[in-house]
């Protein structure tokens, strides 16, 4: 449902297509109906795009493009800055850089990594979260999450590494079937040439060191080759660039990495799990 107060709140990417839409419409000498009905969309729903009420959706934009864009390309571009505007405030900023980045390196603690998640388990986990979203807001973060995957296929591709501890493989999120889903996807995402999926053992501790207790990180090479650390403690965001900093969190990071299991053994480890949840 549209939402006055996303009228106050959009971005400027969501702005920017609102007009540019408006005016090819008013252009073609069109109602707001009468583009709905092109797009195969209520009327409602193109003036709620027009005013910011309502981002363009994904689809919505495709049509856009099709039925508005001249052959422009204006719409089609726009779906990747659209998508951006969607995303929380404090995550637009690494958003972009992880699009580019030509390695990423992830310690994750709670749950699987964002980039590797379903769709079900997605929806699951942010519908579950705290302060309740709408089940709009809901979708439209899960759609942006889902955008994010692109980068597995990336040409050139991104090389992409995740150490995850084994909690996360055992806390179930939505249902049995959502998990076993999830740690399916998982496994396959870990045997793609570009992917190296780790698995920190529960019993990690008992061995009298563990690494990775000060909490979760991410390490970003850029294409100009400047190597970034980004955390995200409870809701808030933080990007470290300066040289020393970086050097401290990317040696414990490959200190964590080194007391995970390997990837053969963390893959059999997850297909295992997997097996168990049916």
């Amino acid at each position: 449902m549209a939402r006055a107060e996303n009228k106050e709140t959009a971005g400027s990417a969501t702005r920017l297509v609102a007009n540019i839409a408006r005016k090819m419409r008013v252009r073609k000498g069109w109602t707001q109906e009468q583009l709905g009905s092109e797009l195969g969309f209520s009327g409602a729903a193109v003036s709620a795009m027009e005013t910011c009420a309502q981002p363009a959706s994904d689809e919505m934009l495709i049509k856009l493009e099709r039925v508005l864009g001249d052959g422009l390309g204006i719409f089609e571009q726009a779906r990747e800055y659209v998508r951006l505007d969607k995303l929380p405030a404090q995550f637009k900023d690494y958003a972009m850089l992880e699009q580019r980045a030509l390695t990423l390196c992830s310690y994750i603690t709670l749950v699987v990594d964002g980039l590797f998640q379903t769709v079900e388990y997605a929806r699951a986990l942010i519908g579950g979260g705290y302060p309740p979203l709408s089940d709009h807001r809901v979708e439209e973060l899960v759609e942006a999450r889902m955008a994010r995957k692109a980068l597995f296929d990336r040409d050139p591709p991104a090389l992409i590494e995740l150490v995850l501890e084994e909690s996360a493989l055992h806390r179930t999120v939505g249902s049995q079937e959502i998990m076993r889903s999830q740690l399916l996807q998982l496994a396959e995402c870990a045997q793609r040439r570009n992917v190296t999926v780790q698995v920190v053992p529960l019993d990690r501790g008992r061995r009298g060191e563990h690494a990775g207790m000060r909490g979760e990180m991410k390490l970003l090479e850029t294409p100009e080759h400047d190597h970034l650390i980004y955390m995200e403690p409870q809701d808030e965001s933080l990007l470290i660039s300066d040289p020393a900093k970086v050097s401290t969190y990317t040696q414990r990071y490959a200190k964590i990495r080194s007391q995970a299991l390997c990837p053969d053994e963390s893959l059999g480890l997850i297909e295992r799990l997997a097996g168990d949840q049916q």
